[in-house]
């Protein structure tokens, strides 16, 4: 159903759009989300959307990074909660499978590299490095948290674009890549602490 046309600021009107466009990510895949078919989910012109986006290919890195922003703003506020020693690995781990697949954002960032989007995947990196920046001020540990991030983020992507059959092919349960991934990064956490003089509980 169209949303009703109506007078909204210029931010209002990309959320809506944005909004507009993952929705149909979920629905349809990557190559449902265009310029016209967003313009029609909310009532506007083809002409409305090129004024906010510039093109299809803009409009599916604005995507990447809405998409991308959420789930680190939700990995932030899991972070938040607890003090470093205790956090709950899964949790964010799920956060990041959960992106990436169900949400539609491993598809998205694939489709844009097969289409000649080379820049698809700085809108995530950009996400990320911001999350880092913001919670880790010590270097080593900065360094520690962009390779469990590449690591965690390598896995999720894969896992969205092949891990169902993957998975079934070497009979293993399916939320198998996401206990390894845990495994790994709870590994390399208490090692952190240990060399630090600290054991995590």
């Amino acid at each position: 159903m169209s949303i009703a046309r109506r007078r909204l600021s210029h931010e209002a009107s990309r959320q809506m759009a944005l909004e507009a466009a993952a929705e149909l990510l979920v629905e349809a895949g990557p190559q449902a989300v265009t310029l016209k078919a967003v313009a029609g989910r909310i009532g506007r012109t083809h002409a409305n959307l090129l004024h906010h986006f510039g093109s299809a290919a803009d409009l599916q890195r604005a995507l990447a990074t809405h998409l991308t922003q959420q789930v680190c703003d939700a990995i932030a506020a899991k972070l938040a909660e607890s003090p470093p020693g205790e956090r709950n690995v899964r949790e964010i781990v799920d956060l990041a499978f959960d992106a990436f697949g169900e949400g539609g954002a491993g598809a998205l960032a694939s489709w844009m590299i097969m289409t000649g989007n080379d820049n698809a995947l700085d809108p995530i990196i950009e996400s990320i490095h911001n999350l880092i920046d913001n919670m880790a001020p010590d270097a080593h540990e900065k360094q520690i948290l962009h390779e469990d991030t590449l690591g965690l983020v390598l896995m999720a992507l894969g896992d969205a674009l092949m891990g169902e059959p993957l998975s079934a092919a070497l009979e293993l349960p399916r939320n198998r890549a996401r206990d390894l991934a845990t495994s790994l990064i709870e590994g390399r956490i208490a090692n952190y602490w240990r060399e630090h003089g600290v054991m995590a509980d």
